[in-house]
Order: structure tokens, then sequence, then C-alpha cells
């Protein structure tokens, strides 16, 4: 397990796809609760922080898998000793959460479907999307998490995926656009799984072969599946204005100003990024909320 602090929230957290996320969930004993679609097939597993311990435990065929991926995914790859603080916002960020670390999967599909759905949408509408498609045409979770009023699920096979007719991606809220591109992806998925072996760059250049597939949501994959530390997202309708805000007051700043701000951080950009969000140093809104437009009702 990685050395000095850890918390699991933080680690684990840019897995969750929203609060009703079917494959992800945290209780009230500390627990984070995770289901994938391992390369050994379906598994859960929990993690518990216990003192200075962290137990983990797994079911399903996937089991042995994902706990021999543990450490990685709580960070034990990531080097956050790395990163040097440049601007004050970030310092006192870093400060405050000392068991910040970036996970690393091992699996690229898992974080590839769910950001292809965030593309051009609201959170809100993706999310839905997410969790009607997964409980739609995924399957029960192995083990205790699969039972009760609200069980787990585990994301459906890439042939489960290809296998979905169109009105039922239209009664999700899910455009031709986005639907077509994760068709396009599963029908290469082994060859998309075979980037975690390939260091982040060029994983994303693997991932954007795949037409509807651009930088922002490559960036997106591989922050998961690479435990990327600069893989910084680029094309974010909220980010640039985030971090020129932080860093130089600017709300107005485009991604040129963006990268140009993260420069010192060359390297480490993705961390940099992520802890400015977390500092919560974010400019007032002031244009109104992109509309949802629920397209199962056209």
């Amino acid at each position: 397990m990685p050395d000095g602090p850890l918390d699991l929230g933080l680690v684990l957290g840019p897995l969750r796809r929203g609060p009703a996320d079917p494959t992800f969930r945290t209780t009230a004993d500390g627990s984070v609760w995770r289901t994938c679609r391992t390369p050994a097939g379906p598994g859960t597993l929990r993690v518990r922080a216990d003192g200075g311990e962290v137990l983990g435990a797994a079911w399903g065929p996937g089991a042995e898998w994902l706990l021999d991926q543990l450490p990685e995914w709580l960070g034990a790859a990531d080097e956050p000793e790395a990163f040097v603080p440049r601007h004050r916002v970030v310092a006192l960020s870093r400060h405050r959460r000392p068991g910040l670390r970036l996970t690393r999967t091992g699996l690229v599909l898992e974080s590839l479907i769910p950001s292809v759905l965030e593309q051009k949408v609201t959170t809100e509408e993706a999310y839905r999307a997410w969790r009607l498609l997964v409980r739609g045409f995924g399957e029960p979770a192995p083990g205790p998490a699969g039972a009760g009023e609200r069980p787990m699920f585990v994301m459906p096979t890439p042939r489960a995926w290809a296998l979905i007719p169109s009105w039922e991606w239209h009664r999700a809220g899910v455009d031709d656009k986005r639907a077509s591109t994760i068709l396009r992806s599963v029908r290469v998925a082994a060859r998309l799984e075979q980037a975690t072996g390939m260091p982040a760059r060029e994983a994303q250049a693997r991932l954007e072969v795949v037409p509807g597939v651009g930088p922002w949501t490559s960036a997106e994959v591989v922050q998961r599946s690479h435990g990327a530390a600069d893989a910084v997202t680029v094309g974010d309708l909220h980010l640039p204005g985030i971090v020129g805000w932080a860093l130089a007051g600017d709300r107005d700043a485009d991604d040129a100003a963006m990268l140009r701000l993260l420069e010192p951080y060359a390297g480490q950009r993705h961390r940099a990024a992520r802890l400015i969000l977390l500092s919560g140093q974010v400019p007032a809104r002031r244009v109104p909320k992109m509309p949802r437009v629920d397209i199962g009702l056209l």
C-alpha cells in the first residue's frame, strides 16, 4: 500500500459518476465499494481504511485481479512528492489534503464510456445516462453488493454495449453522435485496453484514433486508467476559467491561457488542476447554467 496519508474519498472519488452511480458506493463505516469488468471477468471491490491499515475484500471472477491491482488503485504508483507548488492557492490546497494521490485503475473502457457520455452535456444528463444504461444492460454485482434494495451493477460487456437498441440510447438521453462513438469504441475494446501498457501520451493517441474521441475525452480517461499526473483536460467548458481565476484572477482564460499558467507544473499539470478544483477558488457564475435537453421527449 502507499506510504503516508491516504484519503480514500479523494483517491477513488474520480471513479464515481454521480451520487447514484450503480458501480460506486460509499457506506457509513467509511468503506468504498466499486464494481468493475476486469480482464478476468466481473468483480466487486470493497476498501476500508482502519487506522493505519487498508483492508480490501473482493468477490466474483475478477476478485483476484482487483486485489492485485488495489495498491495502484490507491496510488502506489503515484509520486505526489515530486509535486512542487508554485502558487499559494495550490500550496494551501495541497497542505489541507495530504491524503490525495492519483489512482491508476489499469482499465480503459470503464472510464472511456462515461467520459463519452459527458461530452457536450450537463453532468446531470451524463450521470443519468450512465445510470440507466448500466442498470438496464449490465449485470448484478458479484457478492453482497449485488443484493438488497439498492443493488450495485457491473457495466455491460463490449458486446452488450454493441447490442443496445437505438431507442434505448434515445430513452437514456444519448444522442446519435455519442452513441456512435461508444459503439465504435467497443468494437475495438481489446485494442483500447492494451493502451494501459503504454505511456499516457501514447495511450491518448491510440484512444483518439477512434472518431469522436478527442483530447478532452482521452485526458479524462488516462487520468484514471494511468494515474497520469500531467494529462491536463483541454476543451473543458469550465476548467480554464477556474484555473485562470485561481492563479491569475482571470475568469475569461481560455485553454491557451490555462496551459501557460500551468507551465510551472510541467509533468504534474493534472495534479495542479485537481488541487485548484479542490481549493474552492471558483469564480461566481455569471452565465445561465447549460440547459438540460431531454432527447427522449423529442
